[in-house]
């Protein structure tokens, strides 16, 4: 654990020392926020506490998704990270690491939706909503990770850069992230139970309001994260076995 701290303030303190990374994955759930969710569901409590929990969830697939897609693949091309995986401590630490520094950058990315909602919405949650979404988030953020992984472990990092930006729109929108939860489109209300994007928005849903998740979307869910770590220990393992074997 202690080993794993140490890779976590190492990979904080090298993405802090470039503010506009973590601007970026802050930006766009922000911008949503206020171009689409404060002037058309602001004024109506429910509305908005669904707006928010929906850009709390979109804000967690971006930071998770080009955090890892983006950021593994760039540390793949530094000569510090091969040397790190020949280390006798093992992945386990490092991985740790990482993905105790991309849960922390995952919070940071949603707090400006979560001031913006607070003084400029009428949503509304108990303490105890509150809570339950912040603890939330870490489940949710588990499918978006192992994604990032994939493609992160998976690409070189000018395609990893390009595939990170087309994948996360659709699922964004495909998922019904970007519209309240009976206002999608016939398409999208037909396939957003089985991708990851909507399940996870129902376990957000679920945390602050009164919804009941659709058992096809928590299903789903659970298949996509088996899936995507299969394929983010493939992955893994391809690229350790190009590069050390």
């Amino acid at each position: 654990m202690q080993l794993a701290l140490v890779h976590a303030r190492y990979q904080l303190l090298e993405i802090l020392r470039i503010p506009v990374a973590v601007v970026g994955s802050a930006f766009f759930p922000a911008a949503s926020m206020i171009f689409f969710v404060v002037p058309f569901a602001g004024d109506d409590p429910t509305a908005a506490t669904y707006a928010t929990a929906a850009m709390v969830t979109f804000s967690v697939l971006t930071a998770n998704v080009f955090q890892y897609g983006v950021g593994v693949s760039e540390d793949r091309a530094q000569p510090w990270n091969p040397y790190t995986r020949t280390l006798p401590a093992g992945a386990a630490p490092r991985f740790a690491g990482r993905i105790l520094a991309g849960l922390v950058l995952t919070y940071l990315s949603m707090l400006p939706v979560v001031v913006i909602a607070a003084v400029a919405t009428a949503a509304r949650v108990t303490p105890l909503q509150f809570l339950l979404g912040a603890a939330t988030v870490a489940v949710v953020s588990v499918p978006f990770t192992l994604l990032g992984l994939t493609i992160g472990y998976g690409l070189p990092s000018k395609a990893a850069v390009v595939v990170a930006q087309v994948v996360f729109f659709p699922l964004a929108f495909g998922g019904g992230l970007l519209s309240g939860p009976d206002d999608a489109p016939g398409f999208i209300r037909a396939i957003a139970p089985y991708l990851p994007t909507r399940g996870a928005v129902e376990l957000m849903w679920t945390a602050v309001t009164d919804w009941r998740p659709n058992p096809v979307s928590l299903v789903m869910l659970g298949v996509w994260v088996v899936a995507l770590a299969a394929l983010a220990g493939w992955a893994y393992r391809r690229d350790e076995g190009r590069r050390f074997s």
